[in-house]
């Protein structure tokens, strides 16, 4: 991917409702800082200034977020009838999302289901972060639940990592991050989840690389490039492939497709992994609960 600039944001997908864009690596979807003048908002008032509605706060209706350091798909409601239908998926729990990442280490499991609790870090020093239940000063932690399969195993510069594609079950904030960190596998050139200690990479390794949002309206069903390939940085370097990527892809497709037509809408995201016992039952974030209520009141249908 090229630097960032005001004027090479990467358009996924774009119809009279939504624009799919490929999120830049270390780019704010907005920021209240005088001095940061290049945002995702920014990008796309350059790109699509007919488009923004000064009533809303973004300018744009994110559908979602990534964070700062997160690049990949991310969904933009047009109007408020499709801001309440995207809405009504995300409740519904109909979305698939799926991250590729870069992490540290030989993850040794094809498959692995990862279920810490993630709370808020009160510890001073680290309140931008999040923690695992039992970590001290762990506030409020939350039942969360992420999916890890590995596709490559090899080398990042001279230490061992491996290619696995996440899929994350609840939606916490840093989830994928904290649970990678949690199983000793951090995410390549995760400064803040290695404790200030994987500095050396140029971006975080995480790509938000598949989003299907079935709306009322249309389906939206996109894939962003993989950035995670040799010829685009010469810093990996897979040596054994171990997961199919399209494979896995079509099988969360699969999933979705059969939730729709048996409708069961928690079954998309509420299914259980391997190795999770059957009653298991992952609660809906308390915070997400909240988002889709301020999404409610700010895009209700007129």
């Amino acid at each position: 991917m090229e630097p960032v600039s005001i004027d090479n944001l990467s358009v996924l997908y774009h119809s009279p409702d939504f624009i799919v864009v490929n999120k830049h690596w270390d780019v704010r979807i907005d920021s209240k800082m005088w001095y940061e003048k290049l945002t995702l908002q920014s990008q796309l008032k350059h790109r699509f200034p007919e488009l923004a509605d000064p009533d809303t706060y973004y300018g744009f209706r994110f559908c979602h977020q990534l964070d700062f350091s997160t690049s990949g798909a991310l969904c933009v409601a047009l109007n408020k009838a499709a801001a309440g239908s995207a809405y009504k998926c995300f409740k519904e729990r109909l979305v698939t999302k799926a991250y590729l990442a870069l992490v540290r280490g030989h993850v040794q499991e094809e498959r692995m289901t990862i279920c810490y609790a993630i709370g808020k870090n009160t510890t001073e020093g680290l309140t931008h972060m999040m923690c695992i239940e039992g970590t001290e000063g762990c506030e409020n932690p939350k039942p969360c639940q992420s999916e890890l399969t590995v596709l490559e195993r090899g080398l990042y510069g001279d230490g061992p990592a491996t290619k696995v594609l996440l899929q994350p079950l609840t939606g916490r904030t840093h989830q994928l991050r904290v649970h990678c960190s949690a199983v000793g596998h951090p995410i390549v050139g995760d400064f803040t989840y290695s404790f200030k200690k994987d500095s050396g990479p140029y971006r975080m390794m995480l790509h938000a690389y598949y989003l299907r949002i079935p709306t009322s309206k249309e389906l939206i069903e996109v894939s962003a490039p993989d950035p995670f390939v040799p010829t685009l940085d010469h810093s990996w370097d897979p040596r054994c492939a171990t997961g199919c990527l399209e494979k896995l892809i079509q099988e969360l497709k699969d999933k979705s497709i059969r939730a729709l037509e048996g409708g069961s809408q928690g079954e998309l995201l509420a299914s259980p992994g391997p190795g999770t016992p059957p009653e298991a039952k992952i609660p809906e974030a308390e915070e997400q609960q909240a988002e889709y209520e301020q999404w409610l009141a700010e895009w209700a249908l007129e």
